[in-house]
């Protein structure tokens, strides 16, 4: 996983608990669950990422 890939996913993360976070106290539903949504979202992409990066491993233990 790119370094830049983790930081806007974290960054989406961070976003999303934010959302959730002000949602819960001005009691928007709507905002909050944008907020986890969000976070659902960047939890995704860190494990496809992390996917990649596994079968990249992989690749390059039978090469070497």
């Amino acid at each position: 996983m790119g370094a830049d890939d983790k930081i806007s996913n974290k960054a989406e993360e961070v976003g999303g608990k934010v959302k959730e976070g002000a949602g819960r106290l001005t009691g928007d539903e709507r905002l909050e669950a944008e907020g986890r949504a969000d976070q659902s979202k960047s939890h995704l992409k860190q494990a496809g990422e992390k996917v990649k990066d596994t079968a990249k491993h992989v690749k390059d233990a039978f090469k070497g």
